[in-house]
Parts: C-alpha cells; sequence; structure tokens
C-alpha cells in the first residue's frame, strides 16, 4: 500500500496541481490531505475544488482551515495579526458548501496499513494543530506530544520542513509544504522565504518493508506570480518577494 500525504497547500493550486501530476507516476493507492488548504494564496476557490474531486482517504483540519471558518478567532488559532486580511479575503472567496466541506475535516486520525501497522495522521500535533515538531524539538515534548499514543508512524505538517525523525521505536514524519515550502525552519519575529518547489510524502508498505520517500516538485513559480498579481489578494506583496 502506498499512501501519498500533502499538506500546507494555502492556496497555491499551481504547486499543487504539479505535485498531483508527480502522483500520478508513483501507484499511489490513495492520497491524504493534512491541512491548511485554501488560506493565504491567490486560489483557494481551485485549491479547494481540486482536493474535492481528488476523494481523499482523509482531510486533515489545520490551524489555518479553522481560522478560515472563523476568522474573527484568529488569535486563538496562532495566525498573525497581518495574515487576517488574507483570511477574510479567503473566506470570501468560498461558498457555503465550500465552508462546510472544510468544517468536516478532521482534527487527526488513524490509518491502518498491512501487517497491523497504523499511522497516526494530524496537522500540528495530536494535542493541537498549532504545536510546531522539528528535528530539534526536545524528547521531553516529544514525549508529551506522542507518550500515550499507540500507533507506530506519526504524520503531519504546519511546520513547512519535510522531516523524517526516529522516536524509540516510531516514526515521525513531516511531509513539508506543497504550496508553501520554508527555506529554514520558522522562528519567532523570522518572515518566512519560500523555496521554488512544492513536497510531499509517500508512505508504502510492501510486504514487511516500510518505506518513507520525501519528495520535491518544481512548479512554475512565475506562473504562481502572474496570478498573484492579478488576485487583488491582501497578501500579494509578500508572495512577489518570494522565488528570486
Amino acid at each position: 500500500m502506498r499512501i501519498a500525504f500533502i499538506s500546507d497547500i494555502h492556496g497555491n493550486c499551481t504547486a499543487l496541481q504539479a505535485v498531483l501530476t508527480d502522483i500520478k507516476t508513483q501507484g499511489v493507492d490513495r492520497i491524504v490531505c493534512l491541512g491548511d488548504t485554501v488560506t493565504l494564496g491567490p486560489q483557494p476557490v481551485e485549491a479547494l475544488k481540486t482536493l474535492r474531486e481528488l476523494n481523499c482517504l482523509l482531510y486533515v483540519k489545520g490551524n489555518h482551515d479553522a481560522a478560515t471558518l472563523s476568522p474573527e478567532n484568529a488569535a486563538q488559532y496562532e495566525i498573525t495579526e497581518h495574515l487576517i486580511p488574507d483570511l477574510h479575503w479567503c473566506k470570501n472567496k468560498l461558498t457555503p458548501d465550500d465552508i462546510a466541506f472544510i468544517d468536516e475535516f478532521k482534527p487527526m486520525s488513524e490509518i491502518n496499513m498491512l501487517n497491523g501497522i497504523k499511522i497516526l495522521a494530524f496537522h500540528g500535533s495530536p494535542l493541537s494543530p498549532t504545536d510546531i515538531i522539528q528535528a530539534t524539538t526536545p524528547p521531553e515534548l516529544l514525549d508529551k506530544y506522542f507518550g500515550e499514543q499507540t500507533a507506530d508512524v506519526f504524520i503531519g505538517g504546519h511546520s513547512h520542513i519535510q522531516m523524517v525523525r526516529r522516536y524509540g521505536d516510531k516514526l515521525i514524519l513531516n511531509s513539508g509544504s506543497t504550496g508553501n515550502a520554508f527555506k529554514f525552519a520558522y522562528r519567532a519575529g523570522l518572515k518566512p522565504s519560500l523555496l521554488p518547489w512544492a513536497e510531499y510524502m509517500i508512505v508504502s508498505q510492501i510486504g514487511n518493508s516500510l518505506s518513507v520517500d520525501a519528495r520535491r516538485v518544481s512548479f512554475d513559480t512565475d506562473e504562481l506570480l502572474r496570478i498573484v498579481k492579478e488576485s487583488g489578494l491582501p497578501g500579494a506583496a509578500w508572495w512577489l518577494k518570494q522565488y528570486s
């Protein structure tokens, strides 16, 4: 069984389509979306339409998805103040059916693979969509996030940084960001810079073998920036500084 995990699309359907083209070549059985689907980028409607058509095995609700449903509670989901106009812009583009679809996303869910292997999928951590798990996260925090969990593999998004990390006899994975791949891990006071590719991850089990493929796919950044210029997106200036 081969499952592709996409995450943190952030309204960048240009990158999402590049990833889906690559997925078609990889013999994937199902796709899981780990959240943060439509906000920040210029193509929220197109991104959500594409995700609907994928009929994903699982749609996880990220902090930006939750904030899209209630922009007035953006601070609760750790959305910085200068991004709130983008939230309202995005929500105004969506139909009531779109909002209802996002509201159905799950906080987390377990996926059963072959031979009893279990994958727990979430956005930030099993405890909160705003938790950031990185290669440098202290073991005591990992104990807090995963100590009571029984899955064999844990996979999330949110940090926008791909990661494969062993935790005892478990694996902690981050599929990276499909639409907003960060050049450096987030830290307070640093505005992120983006890499000119889209990221996703494939987890495969064949017999007793479990493998992880962290993939990066080039996409047409010039086309994306053209769309940004014409979109009326409040945060367009930040996007137009990327990919240079």
